[in-house]
């Protein structure tokens, strides 16, 4: 088994992080509220609710993690990659690239969905499924509630992926272990904060949404990256298990879609044994 080119490893973090924005917030935008008029003339709400949207991000990280996730490790997320990296299962040089790719993706799902809101005469501003704190959070917590459980929530999260993707673990399962994980996470967080649990995600929306979004973005970077680094510091230790060998970046049988050392020759993964 070799390495997947490098291009081709972005390439479908944006992706992922594109169908994570697009699907995640998209419902939110669009479907968590849909009222509608009935024959009586009387207005049924059929929106799918917060449990709703907690399953859309789910099921799409799972959706791409099936799909894709050999070819990256499908992170889609700049957290995950940080804390993967602080438990030694990816290469910290190859973060910035990561994230890059993860924000450029997450930054056209959110393009997308200002362009949809707006075709329909809806204002854009405040209604991107932006994530606040303060008067911006839905259920009024304030920052220190907000980072506490931005933090906690990512923490776990970043736990179950580490745990998940062990060669001991069920086979073929970590991708619903992390889907279910993040549905989870979700119906904590947002109605605390919109649930980012996601630099990538708050990113996408925020600077489309505007009022006020822009200036609390700090925290929705901030929270999620010191909860990874507690999960990716904290899981050898918690578990006795050291897993350095075990990376989480993508994983090919075809050599022409190979990275390729400085002298031409495909890149075997650091576990394999091929």
């Amino acid at each position: 088994m070799y390495t997947p080119r490098m291009s081709s490893r972005l390439a479908v973090e944006a992706l992922g992080t594109f169908w994570l924005v697009f699907i995640g917030c998209g419902s939110a935008i669009f479907s968590a509220k849909f009222p509608v008029q009935g024959l009586d003339g009387q207005s049924t709400q059929l929106g799918i609710g917060l449990f709703g949207v907690a399953v859309a991000f789910g099921l799409a990280v799972t959706t791409m993690a099936y799909a894709v996730g050999h070819v990256s490790g499908a992170h889609f997320n700049p957290a995950v990659t940080i804390g993967i990296a602080v438990a030694k299962r990816f290469e910290w040089r190859e973060v910035p690239a990561y994230v890059g790719a993860q924000l450029v993706g997450g930054l056209l799902a959110g393009g997308a969905l200002a362009g949809l809101l707006s075709s329909t005469g809806r204002p854009v501003t405040g209604n991107l499924a932006a994530n606040g704190f303060g008067a911006h959070s839905p259920g009024g917590f304030a920052l220190g509630g907000v980072l506490i459980v931005e933090a906690l929530v990512t923490a776990f999260f970043v736990y179950i992926i580490l745990g998940a993707t062990k060669d001991d673990a069920p086979k073929g399962f970590a991708p619903l272990a992390i889907g279910f994980g993040l549905l989870l996470a979700h119906l904590v967080a947002i109605p605390i904060s919109n649930a980012s649990i996601n630099p990538a995600r708050s990113t996408a929306v925020a600077f489309f949404n505007g009022n006020g979004a822009v200036g609390q973005l700090w925290a929705f970077w901030v929270a999620p990256v010191v909860g990874g680094l507690i999960a990716g510091s904290t899981f050898a230790w918690i578990t006795g298990e050291r897993r350095d060998l075990m990376d989480i970046s993508g994983s090919t049988d075809m050599v022409e879609n190979a990275a390729v050392d400085a002298e031409g020759r495909p890149v075997l993964d650091v576990d394999s044994t091929d």
